[in-house]
């Protein structure tokens, strides 16, 4: 008989008994991993104070209201939150049972921004615009999608019982799952959603025990794979752009080089302390573009110093050895492989978003985890967050 201060291992699901389980005294929120959670909730507090400062003088995109941006990051993040607690209440288990819906669901999403109904927003065509001040992003949730269906497909012979890692058979099922949103993705084209995916798929591969073989095989794939894009033209000249600043930053410093260069520039003005927030000159002058999304990192080396940029990056840390903590702790492959997939993708992605603001990286458009304006990101990374708690909440006790 469960009662209302009991715990079931097998799961929630959408009872009537889900929501009293979920706040019952010694059940979810003990088991809740509490410091990963702060530190999320730590990054989209300075996050919002960040695309604040970035956003409340700059009237040619905030419609006349300083608090245009801020209030939206505010909404964004309180949908986030509701989504991480809906998914911790469906349990990672039930999502699994729904994984060709949401596949169907997203690769529908991803086509459709190729119809009239997509809109190209900084040289990518990959939003579908709703209407009222609001877009969506259909790509972001991909991620979630290619990291649920892989653990389904590498894990379920595995926790049954009938196999010790993946075979042969099973890595090729999952990477042809993985291959059709990739391609439509690649078609937008969205580079940097690509790399992104491409390595949640490594981490899958690692975490699963499949062949090392494949990884080194899709790693020279890869490589193969970038050659043959650039042969045949595939990528924007907006991308060809930035990798030829990426190469040479002196290049051309008032056109292609111009972003990484001011954003190197706020990220030095702010010593180890920063001049203050709200009181960057770079950002108060409106020097770097996109700096409420893809270049929010500068504001805060620039307004909070190293002190507050080191804060952040401690902050993603933690979230990251929480995460690799989960990882290791769950008894079945499936929630490993999804626990890991994860680190992998805010691993890289938070890389290359800072790297890309320092001059050590490419630019390719990708949001900072938690802190970068941006509704569609900001939902996924809370669902990835609702992933990794529900792996902990329904983990056996004695683990």
């Amino acid at each position: 008989m469960t009662g209302a201060n009991s715990f079931s291992v097998s799961g929630y699901g959408p009872d009537r008994a889900g929501w009293t389980r979920l706040f019952a005294r010694d059940s979810v929120t003990r088991r809740l991993d509490w410091p990963m959670l702060l530190a999320a909730l730590a990054l989209s507090g300075i996050g919002s104070a960040l695309v604040f400062s970035a956003t409340r003088n700059r009237t040619e995109i905030n419609q006349g209201d300083p608090y245009y941006f801020l209030i939206r990051n505010l909404m964004n993040t309180g949908i986030g939150l509701a989504l991480m607690i809906a998914t911790v209440w469906l349990g990672h288990r039930a999502l699994r049972n729904a994984v060709p819906i949401l596949y169907g669901a997203s690769v529908l999403g991803i086509l459709l921004v190729l119809t009239p109904l997509g809109a190209t927003i900084n040289g990518s065509r990959n939003w579908i615009v709703l209407g009222g001040g609001f877009s969506i992003q259909p790509s972001e949730f991909v991620k979630i999608t290619i990291i649920l269906g892989m653990a389904m497909i590498l894990s379920a012979r595995v926790d049954a019982g009938d196999k010790p890692y993946p075979d042969h058979r099973t890595v090729l099922q999952a990477l042809g799952l993985s291959a059709v949103p990739i391609l439509i993705v690649l078609l937008m084209p969205d580079l940097g959603t690509v790399l992104v995916l491409v390595t949640i798929i490594l981490g899958a591969l690692l975490a699963s025990g499949a062949s090392n073989r494949w990884v080194f095989g899709l790693l020279g794939a890869g490589v193969v794979g970038c050659i043959a894009i650039w042969q045949l033209h595939i990528l924007d000249d907006y991308q060809i752009n930035r990798f030829a600043a990426f190469a040479n930053p002196s290049l051309d410093p008032s056109g292609v080089g111009y972003n990484t260069n001011q954003a190197r520039i706020a990220i030095g003005s702010g010593g180890l302390t920063g001049a203050g927030l709200f009181h960057g000159s770079q950002t108060t002058g409106q020097f770097v573009p996109e700096q409420q999304t893809d270049f929010v990192f500068t504001v805060a080396g620039e307004e909070l110093g190293f002190v507050g940029a080191g804060l952040i990056i401690v902050l993603l840390g933690v979230i990251l050895w929480r995460a690799c903590r989960i990882a290791r702790e769950t008894s079945e492959l499936y929630g490993t492989v999804v626990a890991a997939s994860i680190v992998a993708w805010f691993a890289f992605q938070a890389f290359e978003n800072i790297g890309m603001t320092l001059g050590i990286m490419p630019v390719t458009g990708l949001p900072l985890p938690f802190v970068s304006y941006g509704g569609s990101s900001m939902f996924v990374v809370w669902v990835a967050v609702g992933l990794l708690q529900s792996i902990r909440v329904q983990r056996p006790m004695s683990a």
